[in-house]
């Protein structure tokens, strides 16, 4: 039974800190917080310079806050430094450097957490993940010596690097702005303008590229990489090349259909769960919250109020197990 929990959250950013301190606040004595990463609000950890401004009302998103956890417009460290002491409470469990690989529902109403750590059951779990899933690869080969230097992801920058970010969806404009606040960045696409990113992310990478705090070079594609001694040279198929300490590939994969499918949510036309005005998917009991909420992406108050809406709907009910 030490496996069993009132309430299970699955990812460790703004909206599963805020889920796991509501659900404590509205007196469920076991909760367990889990996140693969090796600690909580990874975006804000990575994305984030020293005492950059991390803002309650986000690209315009206008807030009011409606739960028990509160926000207020603060620098990263005390951001973070708030969000550690919001899960402090006793009867919250964390457990980082672990990745769920599905959450199934058992025939006697019971979640089961699938992770490499073990299993564990809950009566209601919590979604609050990104929207970054397995991601597409390039069809050319990466020299195996400099693999470590070209990502999918933008989780092992170190700052002050040469960075090339290769993609012309969400996510890649999303990468190349967050980055270039503490990097030189290039965006690269191959076609001539932006078409598949929402109006929030065109309007942000436009105002970068004008202010010049990136550089945004459209239909340019890439015919190879190669080891420059270290730093990774990269050759455009219009016949120039250029260095770089580090390439991230943003070429879709920004769901994580395959997470989705396995939980058995169903799913919309762009493979994003379908949920009702509580936040909860098509299987009962199984909510998600945060980023994935929203097809255009949300800010840290949205997700903050998702965790409220939510634990209003499970204690509603029943008040989870135990």
């Amino acid at each position: 039974m030490e496996n069993l929990y009132n309430l299970i959250i699955v990812g460790g950013g703004p909206g599963g800190i805020a889920s796991a301190v509501e659900g404590s606040l509205f007196g469920m004595k076991k909760v367990l917080f889990i996140e693969k990463g090796d600690n909580h609000s990874q975006t804000i950890r990575q994305y984030y310079k020293d005492a950059k401004r991390v803002d309650k009302d986000w690209q315009g998103q206008t807030v009011e806050m409606e739960g028990n956890v509160e926000f207020y417009d603060g620098t990263k460290e005390s951001t973070l430094e708030y969000f550690d002491k919001l899960l402090d409470h006793d009867s919250i469990d964390t457990l980082f450097n672990c990745e769920v690989d599905r959450v199934t529902k058992d025939d006697d109403g019971l979640f089961t957490v699938v992770t490499p750590q073990g299993y564990f059951q809950s009566k209601n779990v919590i979604v609050s993940i990104g929207r970054m899933g397995k991601p597409n690869k390039p069809s050319y080969k990466i020299p195996a010596s400099i693999k470590n230097l070209v990502n999918y992801n933008p989780y092992d920058c170190r700052g002050h690097e040469k960075i090339l970010v290769v993609g012309g969806g969400d996510s890649a404009v999303e990468y190349a702005c967050q980055l270039s606040t503490i990097n030189n960045v290039t965006l690269v696409y191959r076609r001539d303008s932006f078409s598949k990113i929402n109006d929030i992310n065109q309007e942000m990478v436009e105002r970068y590229d004008q202010e010049e705090q990136l550089r945004v070079r459209y239909s340019t594609d890439i015919e190879s990489l190669e080891n420059a001694e270290g730093k990774v040279k990269v050759n455009y198929t219009h016949g120039f090349s250029t260095i770089y300490d580090r390439v991230i590939f943003a070429l879709g994969g920004t769901t994580p259909v395959d997470f989705f499918t396995k939980s058995n949510m169903n799913l919309d036309e762009n493979n994003m769960p379908i949920i009702n005005e509580k936040y909860e998917t098509s299987v009962k009991g199984l909510y998600i919250a945060g980023d994935i909420v929203y097809a255009k992406g949300g800010s840290i108050a949205m997700a903050i109020n998702h965790a409220y809406e939510i634990l209003k709907d499970i204690m509603g009910e029943d008040g989870g197990v135990g």
